[in-house]
């Protein structure tokens, strides 16, 4: 397989409720990551790009992706916001604005 263009990472960590740091299991991460792997499917994008799931990425406002290689992380992503992802990031090389953390904090 060659290497793909981007690799986009989706946190499903989960740890429980009543964690005080919560999870993005918690605030809809499967949701999310089944998203992205159907858009992968349908529009045959595996190959071209890399899907993984992943334990913490570090801040707690998930549901949190992370696409390398820019490192472009996005936080309380839902999965209607999937297609802008896809459509914008991924295949448009222009990272989408309104979901990215704000840089003091990635």
């Amino acid at each position: 397989m060659p290497k793909p263009e981007k690799h986009v990472f989706v946190c499903v960590q989960n740890r429980g409720p009543g964690h005080p740091r919560g999870s993005c299991m918690q605030s809809g991460a499967t949701e999310v990551w089944e998203e992205f792997a159907f858009a992968f499917q349908q529009r045959n994008l595996n190959g071209r790009f890399a899907l993984s799931n992943s334990g913490c990425l570090g801040p707690c406002n998930g549901p949190h992706v992370l696409v390398y290689p820019e490192g472009v992380m996005y936080a309380k992503v839902t999965k209607e916001d999937v297609a802008a992802i896809v459509d914008e990031h991924l295949l448009g090389g222009k990272p989408v604005e309104r979901l990215q953390l704000p840089q003091e904090i990635w």
